[in-house]
C-alpha cells in the first residue's frame, strides 16, 4: 500500500475518495426534514466533519501544485468532482434555504408578475402559494426580493421548466461547470498544468454552497469564468459584457473591474459593462425603486450600518469601543485603499500589449480577495468565488478563504468576531508571508509542477 500510495496520482486518488467520504459523511449527520444539521450537538459534529474534508482538501492543492501529475489526473479530478456533487445533488437543502426563493422568483416571473413589486406574502400572490416552496421562504412576510436583475433571469427560465429546488440546483451546478471549462481553457492557453482545476472542483465550500444548497453565486462565478477567459483572448467587449451580467448576480464581482481594464484599454470593457447592466435592468423598472429590492434591509439586518457586521469592527467592539464612531473611519480607510489598489492595478504597473493570464487573474484574485475580505459577509457562500482565479494564480491566502469559511456553516458562538477569526487571521497571516517571500526572494522559482 505504501508503493502505491508513493505514486503522485495514487495519493490524488486516495485523497479525492477521502473527500467523497468525508462529504457523504457530512451529509449523513443531518436529521431529515430539519432545517438545519439537527441539533447542536450534531451542528457541531458536522463542523468538525466538514473541517476534516477542509484538510484533505488543502492537502490535494499541495499535490496539485507541487507534483508532476500525469495528463490522465485531470480526469480523476474531473471524475470526483462530479461525483461529490451528484452525491449532495439530492439532499434537501439544510443550511440555507435561499432556494426557496430563487424558485419563488422564478414563479411569480412565469405568472408575468414583477419580481421586485410584491412580497411573497402579499395578497396578490396568494394564488402562487403552494405547500413545498412558500411555506420554506426567508423574509416572506416584509421583505421584497434582494437579487437583481440577471439573477432574475436566470430564476425566469429555470422558472418555465421546473417548479423545484432541484431543477434550481441543477442550473447552478451548470453555470458551476461553465466555470471551471473556461478555467480549464485558460490553463491550457497559458501553458499551465490542467491539474490545477483542482482548487475550485474540489473545493468543499463550493460542493456544500451549490451542489447542497444551490446558492445563485453559482451563476456569477460561471459568468467571471467566461468574462476570464474572454479576456485572455483580447475580447474585450465581451469580458465587459460578462462581468457587467456577473455584476448584476451578486454584486462582489464589480470589484474585479481594474484587472479587466488593466493596460489602457479602458472604455470597451467599462461601457459594454455598464451597458449590459442597464439593460437587465429595462425589464422591471416597471417596480420604480423598489428594484433595488430589499437590499437596504439587508444592510440593516447584516450590522453594517451600525459596523457590527465587519469582522474588524466586531472584534474593537469587543474591548469596549463604540462601533458607530468607528464605521466612517473604517468604511473610508477602506474605500481609498481599494480605489488606490484599484488604480494601481489598471493604471500604476507596466504591462505586455497582450493579456497575461496569470496576472490577469493574479490580480482580479487581489482585488476579490480585499473586497470581500473589508465587507467580510458572515454566509459562507459569499466566498468560492475567491477560489476560480486562485486555479491560475495559486495565492495560499486566496485558497485559504477561498474554501476555509466553510466554517461558517455554522457558527457555534453566533458571534462576527470570535469564530471568523478563524478564517481571517490565518489568511493575514498566510497574505503578510508571502509578501515578505515575495520582497526577499523576487525571482523565486516556479513550483514544481508549472509549466515552462
Amino acid at each position: 500500500m505504501t508503493r502505491l500510495l508513493a505514486s503522485p496520482a495514487h495519493r490524488l486518488a486516495a485523497l479525492g475518495l477521502g473527500l467523497l467520504v468525508v462529504n457523504v459523511g457530512a451529509l449523513a449527520i443531518h436529521v431529515p426534514g430539519a432545517d438545519t444539521v439537527g441539533s447542536v450537538a450534531r451542528a457541531n459534529v458536522f463542523v468538525g466533519v466538514v473541517a476534516v474534508g477542509l484538510g484533505i482538501y488543502l492537502l490535494a492543492v499541495r499535490l496539485v501544485l507541487r507534483e508532476r501529475l500525469p495528463p490522465a489526473a485531470l480526469w480523476t479530478i474531473l471524475g470526483f468532482a462530479v461525483a461529490m456533487r451528484a452525491a449532495l445533488l439530492p439532499a434537501p437543502p439544510f443550511l440555507s434555504s435561499d432556494i426557496y426563493r430563487y424558485v419563488w422568483d422564478g414563479q411569480v416571473q412565469a405568472a408575468g408578475i414583477n419580481p421586485y413589486r410584491y412580497i411573497p406574502a402579499d395578497p396578490a400572490l396568494e394564488r402562487l402559494r403552494d405547500a413545498a416552496v412558500y411555506p420554506l421562504i426567508n423574509r416572506k412576510d416584509y421583505a421584497r426580493t434582494i437579487y437583481p436583475p440577471a439573477a432574475q433571469m436566470v430564476f425566469a427560465a429555470v422558472g418555465q421548466v421546473s417548479h423545484g429546488v432541484t431543477g434550481m440546483k441543477l442550473a447552478m451546478l451548470g453555470f458551476e461547470a461553465l466555470g471551471v471549462l473556461a478555467m480549464l481553457a485558460i490553463l491550457r492557453g497559458a501553458g499551465l498544468p490542467s491539474a490545477r482545476i483542482l482548487i475550485y472542483a474540489w473545493n468543499p465550500l463550493a460542493l456544500w454552497s451549490f451542489a447542497c444548497d444551490g446558492h445563485v453565486d453559482a451563476v456569477a462565478i460561471g459568468l467571471l469564468g467566461l468574462a476570464l477567459l474572454a479576456r485572455t483572448r483580447r475580447r474585450y467587449g465581451l469580458a465587459g459584457a460578462l462581468l457587467g451580467a456577473a455584476t448584476l448576480v451578486k454584486l462582489l464581482p464589480v470589484a474585479v473591474a481594474p484587472a479587466f481594464v488593466r493596460g489602457g484599454r479602458l472604455w470597451r470593457p467599462m461601457l459594454i459593462g455598464a451597458a449590459v447592466i442597464a439593460v437587465l435592468y429595462l425589464p422591471y423598472l416597471g417596480a420604480g425603486r423598489d428594484v433595488l429590492g430589499f437590499a437596504g434591509g439587508y444592510g440593516a439586518e447584516e450590522g453594517y450600518e451600525t459596523g457590527a457586521g465587519y469582522w474588524l469592527l466586531a472584534g474593537l467592539g469587543h474591548l469596549g469601543l463604540g462601533l458607530p464612531g468607528l464605521l466612517r473611519t473604517y468604511l473610508v480607510c477602506a474605500g481609498l485603499t481599494l480605489a488606490a489598489l484599484a488604480l494601481w492595478i489598471a493604471f500604476g504597473r507596466d504591462r505586455a500589449p497582450a493579456p497575461d493570464a496569470v496576472a490577469l487573474c493574479g490580480d482580479a484574485g487581489l482585488l476579490a480577495a480585499l473586497t470581500t475580505c473589508a465587507a467580510s459577509p458572515h454566509y459562507a457562500w459569499y466566498y468560492p468565488w475567491l477560489a476560480l482565479p486562485a486555479v491560475v494564480a495559486p495565492a495560499p491566502a486566496l485558497i485559504w478563504l477561498g474554501a476555509a469559511p466553510i466554517l461558517f456553516l455554522i457558527d457555534p458562538f453566533n458571534d462576527r468576531f470570535l469564530w471568523p477569526s478563524l478564517v481571517f487571521v490565518p489568511a493575514l497571516v498566510l497574505a503578510v508571508r508571502a509578501l515578505w517571500q515575495t520582497r526577499t526572494a523576487p525571482q523565486a522559482s516556479l513550483p514544481q509542477g508549472t509549466a515552462r
